[in-house]
């Protein structure tokens, strides 16, 4: 027999045989679960504390995997796990080999669609909602997104979409930061209640009917109902996008979530349920700190999680000291980020220059062309933004900032492998996706020196242009404090050797340097992706038999092919050998071990390059 309700759950179906009354005590099971098994592997808390009692009800009152519920980025799903049969899993969160930290559609039949970035539930929900009607089946989509995703225009757009439709499509508001609605309380939960019923949709349905026949009538009722509803709620808004908007009620109240819940699923056409809910509910440290709580490593619950300490810098510390550093210096300097104050390094930034520091929400297209237009009036934009969201805003890259070679800084973060968070959040790409943008500089710091002077360089450098580095700490060589630029286009030697050249690009120089002393080879580091230093190819090529190109980049379209096309023009043959990410998505896990995986470590290397050789030679 098993001890605890939870343990009792190994699919919704065992949720759907209890009693209402018994589903608090199993929250609390649920809650402190997740607060002892976060403590263990690390992970996303304070978001998952605070959806216990919405997970609980969205799979009691709903007929899941039948019915789709769709998450919005998706770190907030592991209640959702746990109560779909993954409870186990939980042991190997993030860890390789292990379950993902977010929606997975090969990992189980519950996770209706993969996330990781944000806004895209409404749309996939939709998509399915239209293809039930198709296929004539009774299912039901839902979509759960937060009031931070809400910021992102494709959130928009599918409301706009969704409300132009009769779907009985349910997007269910998230609000964990109160960014929106008032303090909720007994009356919200009444009036939520009394505007789901069917008695009210009814009555709704057939007052439209009857004064649809009187025009000025209709109109006239129709706003008096927004106005009477905006009088008591905050959903005029969506109102107008065509949905019935329901709350905001309280989030971890069960009784009225199941209830209203309940009556939703009886409506027809598109309705938004507004939730307001509390980050780290449960766990006073993640309540009174939910950012700290927001992705933690281990900890003592008893104790509670550490602030980083100090050690050595990570290279995100040194952007943020040289953003800082370089404001002081330059009046024309703002910095801008699409909500990734923290996570980019724009805190101190933040607090010491408040009114050139602009944090847009979600939505990276428009920090994107936001700086494009600072920069067409002389004013001098750093965009400091993760390489995965950059993907996002790749249109205005192309459009809006390189078409128009305007003078914009991207301090690309999280470039390459990321470890925990698993391929939704790696910068696998971002040399690729880039490289073949007309007007734009790309620079690829080897350490914390070189990562500073190159975001000078970048800065300096009269049109766009891009600095990419890693998660975490660097090799350890002190970034000094001063605003020097390195020449662009100039790769430098690092080590002299014979037969073998390996061309390193960032964060790859050192398990190059380590390879080269087995090899005896020459260690290039190459700095700059585009422009390429051309001589120091000319030089390689006639004074080594093999060339290997090292990136922390997917080999296809990247710098190593960077590399060829520049031979090739040059008229120069010699062997190349291309290391990098495979042509595959690399699973999360330690990033160490994740590298050695991909063969880019010095072992690695050192036997990839001994192989091509030994080919070489027969």
């Amino acid at each position: 027999m098993p001890d605890t309700l939870l343990e009792s759950i190994a699919s919704p179906d065992d949720l759907r045989c209890l009693a209402p009354e018994q589903l608090k005590t199993l929250a609390a099971e649920l809650r402190e679960f997740l607060i002892d098994s976060v403590s263990r592997t690390g992970g996303h808390l304070a978001s998952n504390l605070g959806v216990v009692e919405l997970t609980l009800a969205l799979h009691y009152v709903y007929d899941t995997p039948r019915d789709r519920i769709v998450w919005d980025v998706g770190h907030q799903t592991y209640p959702h796990k746990i109560l779909t049969g993954r409870r186990a899993g939980m042991a190997k969160l993030r860890q390789i080999d292990g379950m993902a930290g977010f929606p997975r559609r090969d990992e189980s039949p519950y996770d209706a669609f993969g996330a990781g970035h944000s806004s895209t539930s409404i749309s996939a929900a939709l998509g399915m909602a239209e293809a039930f009607r198709q296929l004539d089946s009774p299912q039901r989509a839902i979509a759960v997104i937060g009031d931070g995703a809400m910021s992102a225009g494709m959130a928009f757009e599918a409301l706009n979409n969704a409300g132009d439709s009769d779907l009985p499509l349910l997007v269910v508001l998230n609000d964990n930061d109160m960014s929106i609605s008032p303090p909720v309380g007994a009356l919200n939960n009444y009036l939520a209640r009394l505007m789901s019923g069917r008695f009210y949709a009814a009555a709704r349905s057939a007052g439209r009917r009857v004064l649809s026949h009187l025009p000025p009538i209709h109109e006239l009722a129709r706003r008096a109902e927004e106005h009477m509803k905006g009088m008591v709620t905050p959903g005029t808004l969506f109102e107008e996008f065509g949905f019935n908007y329901i709350g905001p009620i309280d989030g971890h109240d069960l009784d009225t979530l199941i209830e209203t819940l309940r009556n939703v699923r009886r409506l027809s056409g598109p309705q938004f349920l507004h939730v307001v809910t509390q980050k780290g509910k449960g766990f006073n440290p993640a309540e009174c700190n939910p950012c700290l709580y927001h992705g933690v490593g281990k900890f003592d619950p008893k104790v509670g999680a550490d602030t980083p300490a100090g050690g050595r810098p990570t290279y995100t510390q040194v952007f943020s000291d040289w953003l800082c550093d370089t404001a002081a210096q330059d009046d024309r300097l703002v910095g801008i980020t699409p909500a990734m104050r923290e996570g980019s390094g724009l805190v101190e930034f933040s607090e010491r220059f408040p009114q050139r520091y602009f944090d847009v929400g979600i939505a990276e297209q428009h920090a994107v062309t936001y700086a494009a237009g600072l920069a067409c009036e002389g004013m001098k934009p750093v965009v400091a933004i993760y390489s995965t969201f950059l993907q996002r805003a790749y249109d205005q890259l192309i459009h809006d900032v390189a078409l128009q070679n305007l003078d914009v800084t991207f301090a690309i973060d999280r470039a390459g492998l990321v470890g925990a968070d698993g391929p939704t959040h790696a910068g696998a790409f971002d040399l690729s996706y880039l490289r073949c943008v007309p007007n734009l500089l790309i620079a690829t710091p080897s350490d914390e020196s070189e990562c500073r002077r190159l975001l000078t360089t970048a800065y300096l450098y009269p049109g766009p242009a891009a600095v990419r580095y890693p998660r975490g700490s660097g090799p350890g060589v002190a970034p000094g404090h001063d605003l020097e630029a390195l020449p662009v286009g100039r790769a430098c030697l690092r080590r002299t050797g014979k037969d073998i050249a390996l061309l390193a690009f960032g964060s790859m120089l050192a398990p190059a340097l380590a390879a080269a002393e087995a090899l005896d080879a020459t260690v290039a580091d190459m700095r700059f992706v585009k422009p390429l230093d051309i001589e120091l190819l000319r030089d390689l090529v006639r004074k080594h038999a093999l060339l290997v190109t090292v990136e922390e980049n997917t080999v296809h379209g990247g710098a190593g092919d960077a590399v060829a096309h520049a031979l090739a023009d040059l008229g120069l043959r010699t062997a190349l050998l291309h290391l990098g990410l495979p042509d595959r998505f690399v699973e999360q896990g330690d990033t160490a071990l994740l590298l050695a995986r991909c063969g880019l470590d010095a072992s690695g290397i050192e036997t990839a390059v001994r192989t091509r050789w030994a080919a070489l030679s027969e």
